[in-house]
């Protein structure tokens, strides 16, 4: 290509100057004509991008005018709407107010009638106070009347009877009195009367209930207090060289050895059963052995008194075992095993509180309550007896305290404690022990009374019932489980003879000891006595 520009500008160099004239007419022709035809060129383009905007312009001129149209058509349903919406709430409101101005109306009628009907109640009420006012002034005038003519009755009165005004009260409070006893006395009997029906009928119910359900043979035995011995002879024996043998024997036992002339027989005294037990045994081994001299019988008694330990702890296992208790202390069993060398009334204690402690869960069973542990208060009521001999008190509250020491819990010490009225009931369970205790104490045959204290008894009961006014005899009969009183007919009529009766049951309880219960029978007799001649 350098080439060929060099040959051009050399051609051109050479070139005439009329040639040179040519390319320049050409070159301005040639403009001229590229000029015409750029122009021509722009001129069209130029037209068809003005008809294409006029296009552009017009459609987009459409297309607003579109825009704006359904602008205006939204706008116009909106309004529409709004105007709809509000026209429905209008109308709600509308109807609102409406239904308040009827309610508002309907509130003033009641307001107006009860205006009225309270303005008829205030003149109402305003004529019966001027009633009442009148009524008051006429019953102040007859109050005054009334208190002159009592004034001058009371003036006749005194002046006919002869009496002061402190003698006719004493009169008037005397007479009182004994219309009010003798009401007194018919209501007494009326509610006793109901109450002991129903209450004897559940009673005589679950007592038999439980007598007969619990028939164990529990025998009535005295603790043994004598020792045969087969001659005379074994009597200086047992005395020994200078009475060494029986000291010895009384030292070991702390028993009282008794060698008189009866024949056959030695006695052992002791109040502790448990060492006369053991004085009594010991004595029969020694009888029995033949030796006779004091290391002989601290030998023979000490292993006498391990037996008999052994024998207690068994017989009071056997009682736990046979009431069916868990968790007693051994202390407690031991205790309870010693009871079967006490006895009361001629009653082994021991076979009495397992007596008790059946009778016990049968009645509290018949009641809806627990069993189990009416059973253990029943069997270990009577356990203070088993140390009453070692420590002050009675017998209640040393077994409460006792029993409490190894943990048992508070209805079975209440019942411990309580069960002879000595503390006041807590429980339930307290009361059940006391009729229970009752029911197997009261049995025939369970317990045995010397000639003393039975006789002791009936003249108790007697002199308490004659203590009554208005009694002139009374019988203590069936062994003293009655007594009969015969009362003056003549100062005393049907409903004073039933209070009677009440105020004698009431003192004997209170003042006696007994086990089971006692009959009161007041006996009021008239009698119309007339001679034919």
């Amino acid at each position: 290509m350098g080439m060929t520009n060099l040959t051009l500008a050399a051609g051109l160099a050479d070139m005439p100057p009329l040639g040179w004239g040519l390319i320049v007419i050409a070159l301005v022709i040639g403009v001229a004509i590229g000029t015409m035809v750029v122009r021509l060129i722009s001129g069209q383009t130029l037209g068809q991008a003005k008809a294409k905007a006029a296009q552009l312009v017009s459609q987009a001129e459409t297309e607003a005018r579109n825009a704006a149209e359904k602008a205006r058509l939204d706008q116009d349903r909106a309004i529409l709407e709004r105007k709809e919406k509000f026209e429905k709430e209008l109308e709600t409101t509308r109807n609102e107010l409406r239904e308040t101005e009827r309610r508002l109306a309907k509130r003033e009628d009641l307001v107006d009638r009860k205006e009225e009907t309270v303005g008829q109640k205030d003149q109402q009420l305003t004529r019966q106070l001027e009633q009442v006012k009148q009524r008051e002034e006429r019953v102040t005038q007859r109050d005054a009347e009334t208190e002159r003519i009592l004034n001058e009755q009371k003036e006749k009165l005194l002046k006919v009877s002869g009496l002061s005004v402190e003698d006719a009260k004493r009169e008037v409070m005397l007479r009182v009195e004994q219309d009010s006893r003798h009401e007194v006395a018919k209501v007494v009997r009326k509610i006793t009367e109901e109450a002991e029906n129903d209450a004897k009928n559940k009673a005589r119910e679950i007592t038999l209930m439980a007598v007969q359900r619990y028939a164990n043979e529990i025998t009535s035995e005295s603790t043994v207090r004598s020792v045969a011995i087969p001659s005379d002879d074994v009597k200086g024996r047992i005395i020994g060289r200078e009475g060494r043998n029986i000291r010895a024997i009384e030292k070991a036992t702390g028993a009282d050895i008794i060698v008189d002339d009866t024949p056959g027989v030695i006695v052992v005294s002791c109040f502790d059963k448990v060492r006369q037990a053991i004085a009594v045994e010991s004595l029969e081994r020694l009888i029995a052995d033949g030796r006779m001299h004091p290391s002989r019988i601290e030998e023979v008694v000490d292993k006498v008194k391990s037996e008999i330990n052994e024998r207690i702890m068994q017989r009071g296992k056997e009682a736990v075992l046979e009431v069916n208790l868990r968790g007693v202390h051994p202390k407690v069993v031991e205790a309870m095993g010693k009871l079967s060398y006490r006895t009361s009334y001629g009653q082994n204690v021991l076979r009495h509180s397992v007596e008790v402690a059946f009778f016990c869960q049968l009645i509290a069973e018949q009641l809806k309550l627990d069993g189990t542990i009416a059973r253990r208060c029943g069997f270990l009521h009577d356990i203070g007896k088993a140390m009453d001999q070692e420590m002050e008190g009675g017998h209640p509250k040393i077994g409460m305290d006792f029993a409490r020491q190894f943990g048992e819990k508070e209805p079975v010490l209440n019942a411990i404690g309580g069960h002879h009225a000595d503390i006041p009931s807590t429980s339930f369970y307290t009361p059940i022990v006391m009729a229970a205790d009752a029911i197997s104490s009261a049995r025939p045959g369970a317990r045995r009374e010397s000639m003393e204290k039975y006789i002791q008894k009936l003249n108790d009961l007697q002199d308490i019932a004659m203590g009554f006014k208005g009694v002139t005899e009374a019988y203590a009969i069936q062994a003293g489980r009655e007594v009969r009183v015969m009362i003056d007919a003549a100062r005393v009529n049907d409903d004073e003879a039933f209070l009677i009766a009440h105020d004698i049951a009431k003192k004997v309880s209170e003042e006696m000891t007994f086990p089971g219960e006692i009959r009161v029978t007041v006996l009021r007799e008239t009698r119309a006595i007339e001679f034919a001649r």
